[in-house]
């Protein structure tokens, strides 16, 4: 029996869980004010005050750290890396800590781990950051050489769902072709070809599907129009990309489920939003098929919006011609991660070397 403990910062919480194997003991979301995240320049500084509330929740559930095994942190934003399960080495922990390709919460999940499995005397992971990048020499071709394509995605919910297929299925990820849909308040579509996500619509930075929060692909001459018009700054213009986007924009939520209820209720503009946002879903599935020839063992949609039974089936009808579909819904990062940390403890993957 293997006894972790995973960690998952966010920028205004702390999710925790502590499980033997893949049974959850228990979880909670340690919730940080505005006032106290305030106090600190960077996030880096943030370390100390998250790691004490950790080591004294665990205290008060009268949880020895010595009774972990392994330690887990989300991954951050480091440098472009294949998918799988990392040591926290001395040169992740650096590049975490400088935070040169952005600061972020997730920074702090491994450095948190490490700092933590010290005092425990344990092994110390993170699995499938944002940006795990496996790319296809040709994917990366946008159109100009000064603006190549970039993977940044749900990678740590689409591999778990993908393997999670493999293994009921009793296959090999390594040997399936699959197009996975993660739809939360981002949306990421990926073509997972023999083990690696060879192509996906970037989910942060403008590509593929509107999302809740997020614009996904505009028109470009639309996009530099507005960009020289004199009526926005840089910092807002991103801002109107990202967070205010997708449905925030037209509809004025990012809650799918507040959408659902305006169509409900006979809201004209709530059935056209949401029914775009299923269209272009499912365009982004058909340009994932055509990635993988055609040949794609299942689809597979994910993240919270995928509990919407109805949204699923009206995405199955205009892609069910493709291939079989499962449906995984929700974004269970914690599991995700303690499965992640047991494949390397139990022999069946390689910690991979930052």
């Amino acid at each position: 029996m293997i006894k972790s403990l995973i960690i998952n910062p966010g920028s205004t919480s702390t999710k925790i869980g502590v499980y033997e194997d893949e049974t959850l003991l228990f979880d909670e979301t340690l919730r940080h004010s505005t006032e106290e995240i305030q106090r600190y320049a960077t996030v880096y500084e943030q370390k100390d005050f998250r790691k004490d509330i950790i080591v004294n929740l665990l205290k008060e559930k009268n949880i020895d750290v010595k009774e972990f095994d392994m330690i887990v942190g989300r991954g951050g934003l480091l440098k472009p890396v294949q998918g799988g399960t990392y040591e926290t080495s001395d040169e992740l922990l650096l590049d975490l800590k400088e935070s040169k390709r952005g600061e972020h919460a997730s920074n702090l999940g491994g450095i948190l781990a490490k700092e933590i499995a010290v005092l425990a005397d344990a092994k110390s992971f993170i699995v499938d950051p944002v940006v795990v990048d496996e790319l296809s020499d040709v994917a990366r071709l946008s159109g100009h050489p000064d603006i190549p394509r970039v993977s940044i995605f749900h990678a740590l919910n689409q591999k778990a769902v993908a393997k999670r297929y493999a293994k009921e299925n009793n296959k090999k990820y390594e040997d399936l072709n699959l197009i996975v849909v993660h739809m939360g308040g981002g949306v990421s579509v990926g073509a997972h070809k023999n083990g690696k996500v060879v192509d996906v619509f970037n989910a942060l930075d403008g590509d593929g599907a509107f999302s809740p929060e997020r614009t996904g692909g505009v028109p470009s001459g639309g996009l530099i129009s507005l960009c020289f018009s004199g009526k926005y700054t840089e910092a807002e213009v991103k801002k109107m990309f990202v967070g205010n986007g997708g449905l925030n924009a037209y509809l004025g939520t990012n809650d799918m489920r507040d959408v659902v209820k305006l169509v409900e209720e006979g809201d004209e503009k709530a059935k056209l939003v949401r029914d775009a946002f299923i269209y272009q879903i499912a365009k982004d599935i058909g340009s994932m098929a055509c990635v993988l020839d055609g040949k794609v063992d299942s689809i597979i949609l994910t993240g919270g919006i995928a509990y919407n039974e109805e949204m699923m089936n009206m995405i199955k009808a205009k892609v069910g011609f493709i291939s079989d579909i499962t449906v995984y819904p929700g974004e269970d990062e914690l599991l995700a991660l303690v499965q992640g940390g047991l494949r390397v403890l139990n022999g069946e993957e390689e910690a991979v070397k930052y």
